[in-house]
């Protein structure tokens, strides 16, 4: 095959949810329809003989969610699907937007008892500024849950576009009888049961309704005229609108049942888009300019948009994920990290189903790769084979919104937690700050459950097991300033506030909102950003 034709056939996204909302089930149970693996894990309790097989921190197996994102692979119709599982948990959101830009698409999935939950919100807005396609599985139709009509209108409001249905649910609860697939034009029978595949369920043609309605009474009648409803009042499917972020296709069914899922699992082949042109950063008589970089592209270029250490603890390996923009990787290929021009010598190179490896024989744009290696690699890293000059940039860092300083319970670990938080750090687990001053690090996080995982971590990884105090910072803002002159002048005025993050970026730290509204009247030539970008943005001629 071309680049050309091993690209369109990849297709990669992410599924996101609020919490609880079923997320990790569905992603066992594509896994299992794709054939990618034979038995589905439990995510329902703690003390579950087995788990899901996209959670493999064992803080995750303990709780019951997912705290750090994961990667699958599987092959379906002739197809290569990427799959990537994020933490559905607010106090995560940073890891899951970093994976939302190395994805063309996602699966939403809604709980139909709850309708668009709060961290549904916030990923939905990610999606929207990145005009992400997005397909809707609306699930848990087997429990009592709200009417689908008043589900469809909440969706369109929350996300701005119109919804299309694709299936539509004959009754719920202990009514819910089956799906009518729009697609097809067949009835589904649901039977409970987490054991079934896609062929052990009944499908019956809808072109005899007088029979449907004999059979399943007026759950049917009622099921027919509410979709009529929603059929009459959405668009017709457009596959350029769904493609440019302005429509959603929906799906409705049982995860835990199986139910459902095949139809989106078919969704996802025939509707959700290829690996596409992204969008890089090149130097031209020593300016910086836009560069599009395409898929089917013969130079090799990839972005890294999360490092995780300690996937295998016999080897404490670090490996950094990498979404493959353009070009193919083949073992032994020269590898070159454009943020500091060094070649990357990587001990081995993964693909991933969750916590099976398989060494890479090739992998094309729209792939995710693993890269394990001994340090030297940061989030939002450029990956090139050397014959291309660009960056890659976009990948985010928010301002910590919490604070806590780090004490060390045996003086004797102190390598250890050095070596523990620069790690974390640069897995992007949580901030890490150094005080310029000197005095104990300090850790900056979105919310409190990432200081229990990294402590968790810190102990169970490093052997450091740490006490956290509160800290008397409430905030951080990353600088800049006009000229070196400016900046070392507002550094001398706070030398107590400096602190640099784990990508050696300058930050002030803040003890209330109107510390930077002081600081900015006093040197207005200094910018604050609550946000910023990875920070490798020199670029270097390529040899």
């Amino acid at each position: 095959m071309t680049y050309a034709e091993e690209t369109h056939r990849r297709r990669t996204f992410a599924i996101i949810s609020h919490p609880d909302a079923g997320k990790t089930t569905l992603t066992e149970k594509l896994l299992l329809f794709s054939g990618a693996i034979q038995i589905a894990g439990s995510v329902k309790a703690r003390k579950a003989s087995r788990h899901a097989t996209s959670d493999w921190m064992e803080i995750e197996k303990q709780r019951g969610i997912s705290v750090a994102s994961s990667v699958m692979q599987m092959v379906y119709r002739e197809h290569v699907i990427n799959l990537l599982d994020t933490p559905g948990h607010k106090d995560f959101s940073e890891d899951t937007y970093r994976v939302l830009t190395a994805v063309d698409s996602a699966l939403m999935v809604i709980d139909a008892a709850n309708g668009v939950e709060a961290q549904t919100r916030r990923l939905i807005e990610v999606c929207r500024q990145r005009n992400t396609p997005i397909i809707t599985f609306v699930n848990k139709m087997d429990r009592e849950v709200r009417d689908p009509l008043d589900i469809l209108d909440e969706v369109e409001r929350e996300l701005g576009m119109p919804c299309v249905p694709m299936t539509w649910p004959v009754g719920q609860g202990k009514s819910f009888e089956g799906i009518l697939n729009l697609r097809t034009q067949r009835m589904t029978v649901f039977e409970a049961g987490s054991e079934r595949r896609p062929q052990d369920f009944e499908a019956i043609a809808l072109n005899n309704t007088p029979a449907l309605v004999q059979r399943f009474g007026d759950t049917m009648a009622s099921a027919l005229e509410s979709m009529e409803l929603a059929v009459g009042a959405s668009p017709q499917f457009d596959a350029q609108a769904f493609l440019a972020g302005r429509q959603t296709p929906v799906f409705f069914g049982s995860g835990v049942n199986n139910f459902g899922v095949m139809e989106v699992l078919e969704a996802l082949v025939d509707l959700a888009p290829p690996p596409g042109v992204r969008t890089s950063f090149t130097q031209v008589n020593k300016e910086t300019v836009a560069k599009e970089v395409r898929p089917e592209d013969a130079a090799f270029s990839g972005v890294v948009f999360k490092v995780q250490a300690n996937m295998d603890a016999n080897h404490r390996d670090r490996i950094a994920f990498v979404r493959i923009a353009s070009g193919r990787y083949s073992p032994g290929m020269r590898l070159k990290v454009m943020r500091n021009n060094k070649e990357l010598r990587p001990t081995s190179v993964v693909t991933f189903m969750s916590q099976r490896r398989e060494a890479v024989e090739e992998a094309y744009a729209g792939d995710i790769v693993g890269f394990t290696t001994h340090g030297g690699v940061q989030l939002g890293d450029t990956i090139t084979d050397g014959t291309v000059n660009l960056l890659f940039t976009g990948l985010p860092f928010f301002a910590p919104e919490m604070f806590m300083t780090v004490l060390l319970k045996n003086p004797l670990r102190t390598k250890q937690l050095q070596q523990g938080l620069a790690q974390l750090g640069e897995e992007g687990a949580i901030q890490v700050f150094k005080p310029e001053m000197g005095g104990n690090m300090l850790l900056g996080a979105i919310g409190q459950l990432q200081f229990e995982v990294v402590a968790h971590r810190l102990k169970s990884e490093y052997d450091a097991d740490i006490r956290l105090e509160s800290s008397q910072y409430t905030g951080a803002r990353w600088i800049t300033a006009d000229s070196a002159q400016e900046l070392k002048t507002f550094v001398n005025a706070y030398p107590q506030r400096m602190a640099l993050d784990a990508a050696d970026t300058l930050a002030f730290l803040c003890t209330s909102p109107y510390d930077v509204r002081l600081a900015q009247e006093r040197f207005p030539k200094i910018h604050f950003h609550p946000l910023r970008e990875h920070a490798g943005l020199a670029l270097h001629s390529a040899s």
